[in-house]
């Protein structure tokens, strides 16, 4: 118990030291002590609690008087604070009555500070926002005007420049949500504008390409027109008077093209006249600006290949006249001129090495399309129009710096189409030349048919030339045509020869080799045809010999004039020759076999004719008709052959040569006719009289080949086509079989040409 009296004090102590909130395990402990611990502490607290009133009971008794004191004093002041509370009423009533005006004015004041210092905000941020606004009105005005370059810039200096300024106002944050909206407008707006472009490139494509050929073909006639004059003696040799009426129509020529160059200086129009390309660099920069101009490069790119394979289709009738062809080249020229002022204006854009890329693969094509539709082509003019707008084509384009060698390449090519439709034409001009000749040497009255005459054909015979007139000249109607005609043909090649860029000596080359075809391929055809027609009598066929003959003669001539015309000597080592004198040596030749073949016709004529009577008892003592019919036949044919040339001793035999030749050809198919005649199987029985009348008959071509029908023969040559007639037909005349028997097979037998078997068939009928 003892014990517990100081815990109970320590705890009571404690708790008077202790904050209030913090008493809770000091109570703890008094409940976990031995049993009625509570009830001990709580006497112990009781008692506590009764010192402390005690003490507080001895410190109020100590203090009463002081407090009484006080309370004395301030009911004294009460009185004084009651009057001194009336006056601070008063005050304050007369003070708020006195401050009622200065609050108003005050608060007045007060209300016109806030107003000038909001006015001044106002200022301050419109002042701000103004610029904001203008340039989005200057935006707006430029979309409007569509100057959208001009907008993008405006954007730009909004977003970096003014925007930032006052973002915090929802005015801006919509500026700024349309701004990417107004940018997409813009670029859709301007690839609009560019696709219309395109297609108006495309539609008038044609147009600035015709203008573009146009000036390149006035520039090059006009340099022409330059070389000319100073070339007025070019092909003099030939044709001075021809070269005179030239000459006065180059300078009349030239100074027109003077007086148009200055009348027209002013009107040449380029690409840039003719298609506003303002819609390109627009397109351009704002893509550029918008940081697509890659993608705006592949688009401008891809639609211009596309369109370049649309200008390279040519349409299916094309070939049929020059107008398609002009189209056609007017449009590819058309599509590179444009593509070429685009590489030089715009940077990036295009470059030199897509144009190239663009050029090859558009060569390709045109070349494989001129070459099919060249190739349906069958009138020189328009294969001479198409080589002349082909070189024209090549010129502009070249001058816009592309390589067009594969376009003379093909011209080569288009040059042997072009030989080769003039060879078919000129195949039908020979034809109607030799349809329309008569076969007859040309008559000339007078001096002035004669020069006409000479002037059309180099020909030169001083034993003529000393006759009186009239006369006539040897040759027919034909062969001066056949001449015009070539140097005709030649001039026709000339042509398509020309603005090539090609050397003199290429160009006599290629005429020289065209001339060559006209005159082994067409001429020769034309030729072989001719002898070989019906109605091509004898008298026609050795007019024709004639005829080629001259034509031959004429070959050098046509030689100087191809020299004359390309100024190129013929002397020179890479000069060709012309091949037309074996071309009419085989025509000669030819004429010549058709002549052999064509009496032997004849003869066969007659000899179907022949009405013998095998059976007759007797001859009539006379030769056969027929057989006079055809001696006299051949009689004047052959005189025909003195008309064959015989000027110089060369032709004189060859005339001479090919009259035997014919004679002895004529002699023996004779011969050979009548002894078929004689041994043919369906003859079964033969009289001594038919014998007689056949021996008869055979004796009057003896004396026909003995009269000397064509002069030049050797003793009896001609009659020994008839030696195997005679020696049979004097074996069975004389009945002579023991000699023939007996002198067979000795080279001194009387009927050493008589076979055994012949013979022997005869004997039997």
């Amino acid at each position: 118990m003892a014990e517990s009296l100081p815990e109970h004090d320590r705890i009571l102590q404690e708790i008077e030291s202790t904050d209030t909130a913090c008493v809770g395990p000091t109570l703890r402990s008094v409940y976990d002590d031995q049993p009625n611990a509570h009830q001990r502490f709580m006497e112990k607290l009781d008692a506590c609690i009764r010192n402390h009133d005690r003490e507080i009971e001895k410190m109020c008794n100590f203090h009463h008087q002081g407090f009484v004191d006080a309370i004395t004093e301030l009911l004294k002041v009460r009185a004084d604070a009651e009057k001194l509370k009336v006056q601070v009423t008063d005050t304050n009533r007369r003070l708020q009555d006195a401050g009622k005006e200065v609050i108003a004015q005050t608060e007045e004041i007060i209300r016109c500070r806030v107003q000038q210092r909001n006015i001044t905000t106002v200022v301050e941020k419109l002042q701000l926002c103004l610029p904001v606004l203008e340039m989005y009105s200057k935006l707006k005005e430029q979309m409007n005007v569509k100057r959208y370059y001009s907008a993008l810039k405006t954007m730009e200096q909004l977003e970096n420049l003014y925007l930032p300024r006052v973002s915090q106002y929802r005015f801006c944050q919509i500026m700024i949500e349309n701004l990417p909206k107004l940018r997409e407008e813009i670029k859709e707006i301007s690839m609009s504008d560019l696709k219309d472009f395109l297609e108006s490139i495309r539609k008038h494509s044609d147009r600035i390409g015709e203008t573009a050929m146009k000036q390149a073909q006035q520039q090059k006639t006009f340099s022409t027109a330059l070389q000319k004059q100073n070339n007025l003696n070019y092909g003099r040799n030939m044709h001075l008077g021809r070269s005179r009426i030239l000459e006065s129509k180059n300078e009349i020529t030239l100074k027109r093209m003077f007086e148009d160059d200055d009348e027209h200086e002013e009107e040449v129009l380029t690409a840039q006249d003719l298609v506003d390309f303002s819609p390109v660099y627009r397109c351009l920069h704002i893509y550029s600006v918008l940081g697509d101009g890659e993608i705006f490069e592949n688009y401008y790119r891809k639609q211009r290949r596309k369109q370049a394979r649309l200008v390279l289709q040519p349409q299916s009738s094309m070939h049929e006249t020059v107008e398609g062809y002009r189209r056609y080249f007017s449009q590819i020229v058309g599509f590179f001129v444009v593509e070429d002022h685009i590489l030089h204006v715009t940077q990036g854009l295009v470059t030199r090495t897509y144009t190239d890329e663009l050029w090859n693969m558009a060569l390709s094509k045109i070349i494989a399309v001129l070459r099919t539709h060249s190739s349906y082509c069958s009138d020189p003019d328009l294969v001479l129009e198409l080589k002349n707008l082909i070189v024209v084509f090549a010129d502009t384009l070249q001058g816009y710096g592309f390589p067009v060698n594969r376009l003379f390449d093909l011209l080569f090519e288009i040059r042997d189409q072009y030989n080769e439709t003039l060879l078919k034409k000129w195949s039908g001009l020979f034809r109607d030349i030799f349809e329309a000749d008569n076969y007859s040497p040309i008559p000339v009255a007078n001096e002035e048919e004669y020069k006409i005459v000479i002037s059309k054909f180099p020909f030169q015979d001083p034993e003529l030339d000393k006759q009186s007139f009239p006369k006539k000249l040897p040759m027919s109607q034909s062969v001066p045509q056949i001449y015009i005609q070539v140097k005709e043909f030649i001039y026709a090649s000339l042509k398509f020869s020309e603005s090539l860029h090609r050397s003199s000596t290429e160009i006599d080359d290629m005429l020289r080799k065209s001339t060559n075809l006209l005159l082994t391929r067409t001429l020769s055809s034309c030729l072989q045809n001719l002898i070989k027609k019906p109605h091509i009598g004898l008298t026609e066929l050795v007019q024709i010999i004639i005829n080629t003959t001259h034509l031959e003669q004429a070959c050098k001539y046509l030689e100087d004039f191809i020299s004359n015309i390309t100024n190129i000597s013929q002397v020179s080592v890479h000069t060709a020759r012309l091949y037309g004198l074996s071309t009419f040596k085989d025509a000669r030749h030819a004429a010549e076999g058709e002549i052999y073949t064509k009496l032997n016709q004849k003869i066969d004529e007659f000899i179907q004719i022949a009405d013998y009577d095998w059976t007759m008892s007797e001859s009539d003592g006379r030769a056969s008709g027929y057989l006079m019919d055809l001696i006299n036949f051949l009689r004047s044919t052959f005189q025909v052959f003195t008309h064959l040339p015989n000027n110089n001793n060369d032709h004189a035999a060859m005339s001479g040569k090919v009259a035997q030749t014919a004679c002895m050809s004529a002699c023996q198919h004779l011969s050979t006719s009548l002894m078929q005649m004689l041994l043919d199987s369906e003859l079964k029985q033969i009289s001594m009289g038919a014998i007689q009348q056949f021996n008869l008959d055979v004796i009057q071509c003896e004396l026909f080949a003995s009269s000397e029908p064509v002069p030049g023969f050797q003793g009896d040559t001609l009659q020994l086509a008839f030696i195997d007639l005679r020696q049979l037909l004097d074996l069975f005349m004389v009945w002579d079989w023991s000699t023939y028997l007996a002198d067979y097979g000795q080279a001194t037998s009387k009927y050493l040409r008589v076979n055994p078997s012949t013979a022997l068939t005869l004997l039997e009928k």
